[in-house]
C-alpha cells in the first residue's frame, strides 16, 4: 500500500472552515475519527458537530435478522437494499447539511456522497450509479474530505472483533478498490488509518492546521496540543 502524505490535494479554496467528511471502507476506524475530529475542534474554540450520515444497513441488517433473514441484502434483495440504502443517505446527508445551516459549528462528517458510490460498486450496482449521483449532485463537495486508508484485512479483523456486525473480506477489497476509483479519488485527503486511533487522529487535525489558521478565529483558548500540531511544517 502506498502510504499517504503531504496536504490536501484539492482545498477548492480555502477560507472559512466549515464542512469536513470522513470516508473509507467498513472497520477504517470513521465513526471513531469523527468523534474524535469534532471533540478537538470543539475543545480548541472551533465549535463542530458530529453527524452520522447512515445509510441504515446496520438497521436493515437487524430487522432482516428478526425475520429470519441473513442480512440486508437478503432481506430485500441486491438492488433493492442499494436503493433503500441510498435513499436513506441522501436523507441523512440533507438534513445534516440543513442543521449545518443554522449553526456556526464546522460540521463533522462521518460517511458522505462518495461512500454511496463506493457501496454500489462494490456490491456490483454500477448501472444505478449515474442515477443515484444525480440525485446527489444537489449536495455541495466538502471543503476537505478525508479518505481513511486501511488494509482491508486490518479492517475485517476490526469488525469481528467489535462484533456487532460482519463482512467478508472480498467484500472490503472489492470496497477498497471501489473508493480507488471514483471519479473524485484525486479530490481525497488519504490518511493511514493503520496507525493507532491517536496517530490517525494527529494526522487529520495536521491536515486541518492550514485550514484553521487561514480561515477561522477559535471562540476560547486552544489548547497548546493543537497550537504544536499548527506550527508543523
Amino acid at each position: 500500500m502506498v502510504r499517504p502524505t503531504g496536504a490536501p490535494r484539492s482545498t477548492g479554496g480555502r477560507g472559512r472552515l466549515r464542512t469536513v467528511a470522513l470516508i473509507g471502507i467498513d472497520g477504517s476506524g470513521k465513526t471513531t475519527q469523527a468523534y474524535r475530529l469534532a471533540e478537538a475542534l470543539t475543545a480548541a474554540g472551533y465549535p463542530a458537530t458530529y453527524h452520522r450520515n447512515a445509510g441504515g444497513r446496520r438497521w436493515l441488517g437487524r430487522a432482516a435478522h428478526r425475520l429470519g433473514r441473513s442480512d440486508a441484502q437478503g432481506l430485500l434483495g441486491c438492488h433493492g437494499m442499494l436503493l433503500v440504502e441510498s435513499v436513506l443517505r441522501w436523507l441523512a446527508i440533507a438534513l445534516t447539511l440543513l442543521a449545518g445551516r443554522f449553526t456556526d459549528r464546522i460540521v463533522v462528517m462521518d460517511r458522505y456522497a462518495a461512500c454511496q458510490y463506493a457501496s454500489l460498486r462494490a456490491h456490483g450496482g454500477h448501472r444505478w450509479e449515474r442515477l443515484v449521483r444525480a440525485a446527489y449532485r444537489v449536495f455541495p463537495r466538502p471543503q476537505v474530505t478525508f479518505l481513511l486508508i486501511v488494509e482491508p484485512i486490518e479492517a475485517y479483523r476490526r469488525i469481528e472483533r467489535r462484533g456487532t456486525d460482519h463482512e467478508t473480506l472480498a467484500f472490503l477489497t472489492a470496497a477498497d478498490l471501489a473508493y480507488r476509483t471514483l471519479p473524485e479519488y484525486p479530490t481525497f485527503v488519504p490518511v493511514n488509518a493503520d496507525l493507532p486511533a491517536e496517530e490517525t487522529a494527529r494526522q487529520i487535525r495536521g491536515h486541518l492546521a492550514p485550514w484553521l489558521a487561514d480561515g477561522d478565529e477559535p471562540t476560547g483558548d486552544v489548547p497548546m496540543e493543537l497550537i504544536q500540531v499548527q506550527a508543523r511544517p
